[in-house]
């Protein structure tokens, strides 16, 4: 109430001040301009810009704002908030003048210089009080001035103290601000969040460039003016939609500040405000599955109508090329996209990208777009042979799959591209805290974290580039600032992932980011939804046998997850196999069986142990009551490793639900290899003809009779 009551009256004011400039002869117009102080450090001084009088972000302000604004620059280059800090702000000119100028609305950005090791860790306990004074300061020159403190600007990963500190102090000073402002009474700007996925616009991890500074102006104008363009729904809404079913119905987006709505759903009628950061949300009480509806949403001068909106299971489907790979282009794929229409409860939402990462360079404007964080757009379409010809074909299986066991609405969002690692689907401030991954951050087309064909790629397209902080989907962090941070606030049943060929390079990295990913979603979602991904297929590619053992290893240290083998599908020569219905059906068993509760089979033969009795290894497995050949033949794909490291073939044979493998004369073995080829024809299945992941088990015990 408090928030709302202080952006009702910050309008009032303006509107106030407004009123008086219009009614003032030319002759005194610059007298009674709204004076505006802009205090600050390097930032708003304008350090790196070419021309800071007119490229600076309070220059810039100026514009925006108008003649009947006075917007003055008080920034001085390395300025602390801190008193005792190197360069206390307080003992600067700029200072001095900022307070004599006696402004009506004050704009503060200073912290960055006070994350220096001569800094913070000495007297970060002064912060508080010095910010105070500072505020204190301005109000006695002037008791009705408008006070705005900024969440400070970001420092990148390039910084030179960025791991020894800065990044660490950054985040508390951002924390100790947004306290200051709370107890001051003061506004709060947040001048960080729409700069932080714009590592682009920053030459030194820490000036802003002109279209950066331009970028601040924006943001100050618009808290200062509550101009935040007017009504609009976030992009997740769209016609044909698919809500969540049995949860809190949210529709919200952006409005101008104090903006009151009227939000109708269902026969239900909401009212909302839009906050002083222009944002509003109405809540409508969870719903079964069923439909259709409309959503009307009315401001003042404004009205959205949105229609045929289902309500059902939503999942999110992403990773790379075989993700991304469409339905037309699968097996029997051209007489399924005709029947695609028979699919009336299945709605399909394709984030496509502007533009293919294949082997070409992008021109000017897609580079320009993709730096602008434009490389995807999409909205919710019916299924039919149009929408669903070039939409994920494991995707649209999968939710073809759940409409007909459960008989609700599916909606699938598809956010995938072609070849991106894993570390492009990361939320920065994961990447940036995470110490064994950090460094990926820091010139990633030189990293080794990435696969040097990732990089050729990437290098390929941006060959047209001048900005040497070019932005691309391989980009690290970049696919989600440009695509999951989209639909983070929309609630959704699930995780489809297949993702690994561009990481297949690094298994114990994987290893390590793969939970990393599925933790940092799920915190973004706002709670553990389930992760059901594809294990790689087979493909001559040396690293792949580990590849997928670890991913087999993983999914049970990744709890509410699965993982659908793929490798009897692969093929030799092309990391696409064409067999996409076959996996996606294994997703759904994994789906069917652990979200929704059905009694199904969703696992082939799970390795247990290897016991070597006398001169036989059996090996013992769970997940199948009979153990079986997909092709009905004998049993291929099993190997022995010596304790001198030799591989060798061997045959094995069925006994119920084990294995048994004769051991050559005169061998000692060490280890049981299963599918351990990149290429495999192995052809272990259980009673389901669900198959056996490839595996490694060393023998657990030894029986020397």
């Amino acid at each position: 109430m408090k928030r709302k009551m202080r952006t009702e009256k910050r309008i009032l004011f303006l509107f106030i001040v407004g009123l008086l400039a219009a009614f003032q002869t030319s002759l005194n117009a610059q007298q009674t301009a709204v004076k505006v102080a802009c205090i600050g450090d390097s930032v708003t001084a304008g350090y790196l810009l070419a021309n800071p009088s007119t490229e600076s972000y309070p220059s810039q302000l100026q514009v925006l704002m108008g003649g009947k604004f006075e917007v003055k620059n008080f920034g001085h280059s390395g300025a602390t908030l801190l008193k005792k800090g190197s360069k206390p702000y307080d003992k600067t000119q700029e200072c001095k003048d900022a307070i004599s100028y006696q402004p009506d609305i004050a704009i503060i950005h200073l912290g960055l210089n006070d994350t220096d090791p001569r800094n913070w860790p000495n007297y970060k306990d002064d912060f508080n009080a010095d910010y105070f004074w500072l505020i204190d300061t301005l109000r006695k020159q002037n008791p009705k001035v408008q006070i705005y403190i900024c969440r400070m600007t970001p420092i990148f990963n390039e910084h030179p103290r960025f791991k020894s500190g800065t990044r660490d102090w950054f985040w508390q000073i951002q924390e100790h601000i947004s306290e200051i402002a709370k107890v001051n009474n003061v506004y709060l700007i947040d001048l960080h969040e729409k700069l932080y996925v714009r590592p682009d616009l920053f030459p030194d991890a820490l000036h802003p460039t002109k279209e950066g500074a331009k970028i601040l102006a924006e943001t100050v104008y618009s808290n200062v003016t509550q101009d935040f363009g007017g009504l609009k729904l976030a992009p997740v809404f769209s016609d044909n939609m698919v809500l969540q079913r049995n949860q809190p119905i949210g529709i919200y987006g952006t409005a101008n500040g104090g903006e009151k709505l009227e939000v109708i759903f269902d026969n239900q009628k909401l009212k909302a405000v839009a906050n002083e950061y222009g944002k509003w949300k109405a809540v409508f009480p969870a719903m079964k599955s069923g439909g259709t509806y409309q959503i009307t949403v009315s401001a003042s001068n404004k009205n959205i109508i949105l229609k045929n909106i289902l309500i059902g299971d939503v999942w999110f489907c992403s990773g790379q090329s075989n993700m991304l790979f469409p339905l037309i282009k699968s097996e029997n794929g051209f007489s399924e996209v005709k029947k695609a229409g028979d699919n009336t409860n299945l709605r399909l939402f394709n984030f496509e990208a502007i533009q293919d990462t294949d082997e070409k360079a992008w021109d000017a404007a897609t580079l320009e777009k993709t730096n602008q964080l434009k490389y995807f757009s999409g909205e919710w379409k019916i299924c039919d042979s149009i929408s669903a010809k070039n939409f994920s074909a494991i995707a649209y299986y999968f939710g073809q799959n759940i409409v007909r066991e459960e008989n609700v609405p599916i909606g699938l969002i598809q956010v995938a591209v072609g070849g991106s690692p894993i570390e492009s689907w990361f939320p920065r401030y994961v990447l940036e805290h995470d110490d064994k991954v950090v460094d990926v951050l820091t010139n990633w087309r030189k990293s080794d974290f990435i696969q040097p064909w990732v990089r050729s790629r990437a290098d390929e397209n941006l060959k047209n580039a001048v900005n040497p902080k070019q932005r691309h989907p391989y980009d690290p962090c970049y696919n989600y600032e440009a695509g999951v941070s989209h639909f983070t606030a929309f609630p959704i049943k699930g995780f489809l992932w297949y993702q690994g060929e561009s990481n297949a390079h690094n298994v114990e990295l994987y290893e390590h980011l793969i939970p990393e990913l599925v933790e940092s979603w799920r915190k973004a979602w706002g709670t553990s939804l389930p992760f059901y991904f594809v294990q790689l297929s087979g493909i001559d590619r040396p690293s792949w046998p580990s590849f997928r053992d670890m991913q087999n290893k993983i999914q049970k240290k990744i709890p509410n997850s699965g993982m659908a083998v793929s490798m009897d599908y692969g093929n030799p020569e092309n990391v696409h196999p064409i067999q996409k219905k076959q996996i996606a059906d294994r997703l759904s068993l994994l789906a069917l069986r652990n979200t929704y509760g059905k009694a199904v089979k969703a696992n082939g033969p799970e390795a247990v142990k290897a016991i070597k009795k006398g001169d036989v290894i059996e090996v013992s497995f769970s997940n199948a009551k009979q153990l079986l050949t997909a092709d009905k033949k004998d049993l291929i794909g099993f190997e022995l490793v010596t304790d001198k490291g030799i591989r060798m073939e061997c045959k094995a044979e069925i006994s119920g639900s084990e294995v048994r493998i004769k051991i050559p004369d005169n061998e000692n073995i060490k280890e049981v290899l299963y599918a351990w080829k990149p290429y495999t024809t192995a052809n272990l299945v259980n009673e389901a003809n669900l198959p056996c992941s490839t595996f490694k088990l060393e023998l657990s015990s030894i029986n020397k009779n």
